[in-house]
């Protein structure tokens, strides 16, 4: 069989005659070898045998080994044309197997029982090697060629070959994608799981310094609460609660809280003359309960009062209303005439204290 095959004219075709196309056959080129290889095997066969049987049969050497060989080819090609059909190859094949058992044994026979003095024929000796690897081939290829098939049905078998062959392909780079997305999932991973856990260890080493600090201040609570007990007023003071407190404003002082003489007798004793401490005005502030008056900024009605108190009370005796208003501008409050004046008529209303000086001193400023 030719690697080549002849495609014939199809009458049926409505186009008519077609013209003849060869196409290459890859079963019939492994068929093609191996015959060739078989009929070269078949002619040393046919050679070697002739030589070893001419001497004892004479001139039935030739027939014999012709038949031998002969048959084996045909056994040969029988077992080619039935294809993978088992059931029509197996006796053909159980006849090849046979001649070609009885054509490798003549040479082997004849290496077996021939003197050593004569020395040794190479092709005796290739001989059965030929035979034997020649139907082994057979017997290799030979079931994994099938039956012949047509082109057409051949193109359609390549056709799904390839397209099984591109599925495969897909599925070999889709996992090698996947493999390559797992490793780089798994790097990433492990890079997080090391940051979480040097983020997780910082977090407890902190804890673990805060919780010594704590338990040293507390050890160090401990021993000062030990050694010196709140009294009881402390804890009897009220805390305020969310819904029910209300803002309180204290009532200053109408004292004068500069540095006044205080004159105090005892019995038998001259008097002596005591001084007070000066208010602050953060303390004045605090007592009427409004954020302390900063200079340069903006003052609301009541820190403005207390600014006014603050200055007229710093002093003995105290100051006037220009005084306090010359201060006022000299510590660098801000505020205008006139709401220095109301204020400060408020103060001395409050006070009870306004005198004919201050009322002048207000009238003229006006």
């Amino acid at each position: 069989m030719l690697p080549f095959s002849k495609t014939r004219p199809n009458p049926d075709d409505a186009g008519g005659d077609v013209p003849a196309v060869r196409s290459w056959n890859w079963r019939g080129a492994v068929l093609a070898v191996l015959g060739v290889v078989t009929f070269g095997v078949a002619i040393l066969s046919v050679s070697v045998s002739y030589q070893i049987l001419e001497p004892r049969f004479g001139g039935w050497a030739v027939p014999t080994v012709f038949a031998l060989d002969a048959l084996c080819v045909v056994f040969q090609a029988t077992e080619v044309l039935a294809g993978n059909n088992g059931a029509r190859a197996r006796r053909v094949r159980a006849a090849g197997l046979f001649l070609t058992a009885v054509n490798a044994a003549v040479p082997t026979a004849e290496l077996l029982t021939r003197d050593g003095s004569t020395g040794v024929d190479l092709a005796v000796v290739l001989t059965p090697l030929a035979i034997v690897a020649t139907k082994t081939a057979w017997w290799v290829a030979l079931p994994a060629l099938g039956r012949r098939a047509s082109a057409s049905t051949r193109q359609r078998i390549d056709a799904k070959r390839q397209q099984v062959a591109d599925r495969l392909e897909e599925m070999e780079a889709d996992a090698a994608h996947r493999i390559e997305l797992l490793q780089l999932a798994r790097g990433l991973e492990e890079r997080v799981a090391k940051a979480e856990t040097a983020y997780r260890l910082s977090v407890l080493k902190t804890q673990e310094s805060m919780t010594k600090r704590l338990h040293s201040q507390a050890r160090a609570t401990e021993k000062t609460t030990a050694s010196k007990a709140l009294p009881a007023s402390v804890a009897a003071i009220a805390l305020p609660v969310l819904e029910e407190w209300t803002p309180e404003r204290p009532a200053l002082s109408v004292g004068r809280p500069a540095l006044v003489p205080q004159v105090s007798t005892g019995m038998g004793s001259e008097p002596s003359h005591e001084t007070t401490r000066a208010v602050t005005l953060d303390e004045v502030a605090a007592v009427a309960g409004v954020p302390v008056p900063v200079p340069g900024v903006p003052l609301t009605d009541d820190q403005l009062s207390v600014v006014l108190r603050h200055l007229r009370y710093s002093r003995d005796p105290p100051m006037s209303y220009r005084q306090a208003a010359r201060a006022f501008r000299q510590a660098g409050y801000m505020g205008s005439q006139q709401r220095i004046r109301l204020e400060w008529a408020a103060l001395m209303t409050h006070e009870g204290e306004a005198s004919e000086d201050d009322a002048e001193e207000e009238a003229a400023d006006a």
